[in-house]
C-alpha cells in the first residue's frame, strides 16, 4: 500500500517596511486575492500595488 505525502505550500512572501507581504505575479491575481479576502473573510475594500522590491504586486488597505 502506498502512503499519500502532503506537502503544505507558504506563499512567497517579501519585506515591505518592517512586515512580509504575501506576493503575487500579476495584478489581476492580486485584484483577485483582494475579492476573496472581502467575501470569504469580510475583509475592508482593499486595493493593490506594484512592489517596488520586486516583479510582483502586493495588497493595501489604504
Amino acid at each position: 500500500m502506498h502512503q499519500i505525502k502532503y506537502h503544505t505550500q507558504s506563499p512567497q512572501k517579501c519585506w515591505v517596511g518592517e512586515q512580509q507581504k504575501i506576493c503575487y505575479a500579476t495584478k489581476s491575481e492580486a485584484e483577485a486575492a483582494a475579492l476573496v479576502a472581502q467575501h470569504d473573510y469580510g475583509a475592508p475594500s482593499l486595493s493593490v500595488y506594484k512592489c517596488e522590491y520586486g516583479d510582483h504586486w502586493h495588497l493595501s488597505s489604504r
